[in-house]
C-alpha cells in the first residue's frame, strides 16, 4: 500500500470516527431531560414490538393518534388528554417506531400501522371507540374504519395529510433516500442534523405554531427526545416516511365510510382550505371547524379552543 492510499484510509477512518462520536454526543444531549418519562406508561406486546400507551378516565373510549412526522409522539396530546379524560376513557399511544414504543429496523408502511391500530382497539380497548388523529395518522384511522367498521364510532382529524401527498408512491429517488438514511453512520449523521434542537425549533416556528411566543421549551425537547430514544433507531421510521412508504391512496375508503367524520383545521396552516375541500369533495358529510391563529398543532398551541370544538363533536 503506497503512502497516498494510507493517507486516504487514515482520513476516512478519522472522519468515520468523528461522525460516530458526534452521533453519540447528540443522543446524550437529546435524552438527558427525560421529558417523555411517566408513571402512567403501559406497554402493549404487539407482534412487531412493544407499543407504549397510557389510559385515563372512564366513559366512552377515545383513542388519540399522533402525527407521523419525525419526533412525533403521544406528547402531542399532553395539553388536552386530562380534560378529555374527565368524561371519557382516553387512550394515548406511540406508534411503533415513535416515542417510547419499540423501534425495530424495518420498513414502516401505512398498512402496518392500520393493523397495529386495529389490533390495539381489539386487544386493549375492547370496544367501539372514537379516534382523534393528527396529520398522517388520520388516513390510518380512515383505513381502520373502512376495513373494520365495527371498531370505530366516529373519526376526528386534526389537519389531515393532503390527498395529493398520500397518492405519491415510492419512486427511485425516494427509495435511494431511504437506503441512504438506513446506513449506519452517514445516515445517522444526516438524521441527527434533521432532529437536533435547532432543527425542531425552526420547524415549530415555521410550520407547527402560528405564534412562536406560544412555543414552550418542553414542546421542543419532547420532539428531540422522541427522535433519539433509546438510540438512533427512530431514523428507520423517518427513512420510511421520506421514502413514501407510509403513504396510501385512501379515496376509495373516504367515499365508502358512513361514520361521522370531523376535521379540525389550523386556519393559518399553508393550503389547508384546499386540503379540507378535497376531503369534502369525496365525502360531503364531513364537518369542519377552523381554529384561528394556529397551524399544524392547534392542540398544543390553543388546547382550550380545540377542547371546545371536540366537546361539540364527541
Amino acid at each position: 500500500m503506497n503512502q497516498r492510499s494510507k493517507t486516504i484510509l487514515f482520513l476516512t477512518a478519522l472522519a468515520t470516527t468523528t461522525i460516530h462520536v458526534i452521533n453519540r454526543i447528540e443522543y446524550s444531549h437529546a435524552t438527558i431531560k427525560n421529558v417523555l418519562c411517566s408513571t402512567d406508561n403501559k406497554y402493549y406486546e404487539w407482534r412487531f414490538g412493544k407499543i407504549r400507551y397510557t389510559k385515563k378516565g372512564s366513559g366512552n373510549p377515545i383513542l388519540l393518534l399522533h402525527d407521523l412526522t419525525v419526533g412525533s409522539s403521544s406528547y402531542e396530546f399532553s395539553k388536552i388528554v386530562n380534560s378529555l379524560s374527565e368524561k371519557h376513557e382516553v387512550y394515548c399511544m406511540d406508534f411503533l417506531g415513535y416515542g417510547l414504543s419499540d423501534k425495530p429496523d424495518m420498513t414502516f408502511t401505512n398498512y402496518l400501522f392500520v393493523q397495529m391500530v386495529s389490533d390495539f382497539i381489539k386487544n386493549i380497548i375492547g370496544k367501539k371507540t372514537d379516534i382523534i388523529a393528527t396529520g398522517d395518522a388520520f388516513p390510518i384511522a380512515l383505513m381502520v374504519c373502512h376495513n373494520e367498521n365495527d371498531l370505530i364510532r366516529s373519526l376526528i382529524g386534526i389537519n389531515p395529510q393532503s390527498l395529493y401527498q398520500l397518492n405519491q408512491i415510492p419512486s427511485k429517488q425516494t427509495k435511494m433516500l431511504k437506503l441512504l438514511m438506513d446506513t449506519p453512520i452517514l445516515g445517522t449523521f444526516i438524521f441527527n442534523m434533521h432532529t437536533n434542537k435547532a432543527a425542531f425549533t425552526k420547524l415549530f416556528e415555521s410550520e407547527y405554531f402560528y405564534n412562536p411566543y406560544n412555543i414552550e421549551e418542553r414542546d421542543i425537547l419532547s420532539y428531540v427526545e422522541a427522535a433519539h430514544t433509546p438510540d438512533y433507531h427512530s431514523k428507520h421510521t423517518f427513512a420510511s416516511y421520506l421514502g413514501r412508504y407510509t403513504n396510501a391512496n385512501i379515496i376509495h375508503a373516504l367515499k365508502d365510510i358512513n361514520n361521522s367524520i370531523y376535521i379540525i383545521a389550523g386556519k393559518d396552516k399553508s393550503d389547508i382550505t384546499n386540503i379540507v375541500d378535497n376531503y369534502i369533495y369525496y365525502n360531503s358529510a364531513i364537518e369542519v371547524s377552523y381554529i384561528s391563529q394556529t397551524k399544524q398543532l392547534p392542540h398544543l398551541e390553543k388546547p382550550d379552543d380545540v377542547l371546545t370544538t371536540l366537546n361539540m363533536y364527541l
